[in-house]
């Protein structure tokens, strides 16, 4: 017995290591603003949009493959080897439009956070927009990456919350399976935008930057790893690592975003409750119909998540500036004076966040364009990507096989799609 029960511990440690950039990754989609967006589609249309966690489902796991591939196999995050191997011009507007995106994003997180502090303590949402953004940067810089991504991993439990949501309120099953696998789907321009909002919001530009660099950031804090096309005998361990994290972060994610739509679609939608604007107004709503618990766990999990994506947003921002301007100290494992420039990013990123939630821009309005650019520079991004996966100069033999490259161009062509259904709605 005592045996046995050493066998599967050895072996779910072995699984939690193979867990690391893909379920952070994964888990940082479902932020606040994400948090807004499924609650909005689940009050609006009910269980009609659950089908589109389903069909994002295999492109996520399919252009996130390609993103960790590229990072551990060329030893070098996107950033790096658009530099190297493309344009100056298409990796500085990439990169500008990227940051401009984030820190909408960023400033969105926040003042969610804070609105969900305020509603369940009471006191002003400004003063606790400060302070998290502030504790979040503190957490950013001060620890290294190395204790920090552990922090990250345990963090990603906060969103079961929202699974837990669900089996506090009533929700009618069988109705809810016809809707996701035979849905009413409408051709009128709200339904349109909205089905465009959660592709924009499930597939974003800076996850793939994320989660190369965090492949290439794994590779430089062990010793024995190495650039795959320079070490042949340790490209099956990674790229079965890979696998298994980025089909269980990409999973955790979309099964997550179900929730949040199936919450709102039992409660909100059957109650005739369909103006949702920001996560906090869904944690609201739902109070009087859900009731007490239901509320503290919605609100709850927006301020976890919001923990969890905020790091991954500044953090990508810094990685990409990095990687196009040739940094030689980008690294979350640093300490802050020897990578200033690299932590100067993260700061700025966060601090301006917080800012913009005292100015008087329209936090909906600019999440908005902060969409509508991720949906525009996603399509480009994972263009590139693509043809990086098949470049020799970067992948040497390790270039994507046929099955991998025909689900990442479907994504690219279903992104494409929701980009121009998205202006001529």
């Amino acid at each position: 017995m005592k045996n046995l029960m050493q066998s599967l511990s050895m072996k779910d440690n072995t699984i939690l290591k193979k867990l690391g950039p893909g379920l952070i990754t994964g888990a940082a989609d479902d932020d606040p603003s994400g948090i807004a967006t499924y609650s909005q589609a689940g009050a609006l249309f009910g269980f009609n949009m659950l089908w589109t966690l389903l069909f994002t489902y295999p492109l996520m796991v399919g252009i996130q493959i390609v993103s960790a591939r590229i990072g551990c196999v060329s030893g070098g995050g996107l950033g790096t080897n658009i530099r190297i191997h493309y344009s100056k011009w298409l990796l500085y507007s990439i990169v500008i439009l990227l940051l401009f995106a984030n820190t909408i994003n960023i400033a969105a997180d926040i003042s969610a956070m804070g609105s969900a502090f305020s509603l369940l303590n009471g006191g002003p949402a400004h003063i606790y927009a400060i302070v998290i953004g502030m504790l979040s940067l503190l957490l950013q810089v001060f620890l290294p990456y190395s204790t920090y991504v552990r922090f990250l991993k345990w963090l990603t439990l906060v969103l079961l919350t929202y699974v837990a949501t669900v089996f506090v309120i009533k929700v009618p099953w069988l109705e809810v399976l016809h809707s996701t696998f035979l849905p009413q789907i409408s051709w009128k321009a709200e339904y349109i935008t909205t089905m465009v909002a959660i592709f924009g919001t499930t597939i974003s530009p800076y996850l793939f930057f994320w989660q190369a660099s965090q492949e290439v950031e794994d590779q430089e804090l062990n010793p024995n790893a190495h650039a795959l096309k320079n070490a042949p005998e340790q490209v099956k361990e990674n790229f079965h690592r890979i696998k298994i994290d980025t089909y269980v972060g990409m999973g955790f994610s979309n099964l997550v975003a179900f929730f949040i739509i199936l919450t709102a679609a039992a409660t909100l939608h059957m109650h005739g409750v369909t103006n949702i604007q920001t996560s906090a107004d869904a944690a609201n709503a739902l109070r009087p119909i859900a009731g007490d618990f239901a509320f503290f766990l919605f609100s709850c999990g927006i301020i976890g998540t919001g923990l969890l994506a905020i790091p991954v947003l500044a953090g990508s921002s810094a990685y990409a500036m990095a990687e196009a301007l040739d940094w030689k100290n980008k690294s979350l494992e640093l300490k802050p004076q020897m990578a200033k420039r690299f932590y100067s990013v993260i700061i700025i990123s966060t601090v301006l966040g917080v800012a913009i939630g005292f100015t008087k821009i329209d936090p909906i309005k600019a999440l908005y364009l902060s969409a509508v650019v991720n949906g525009v520079i996603s399509v480009p991004i994972m263009a590139v990507m693509m043809l990086m996966a098949k470049n020799p100069k970067i992948m040497g033999r390790l270039v994507i096989g046929k099955k991998l490259h025909f689900i990442g161009w479907l994504a690219v062509i279903a992104m494409a799609a929701a980009v121009i259904a998205m202006f001529i709605v």
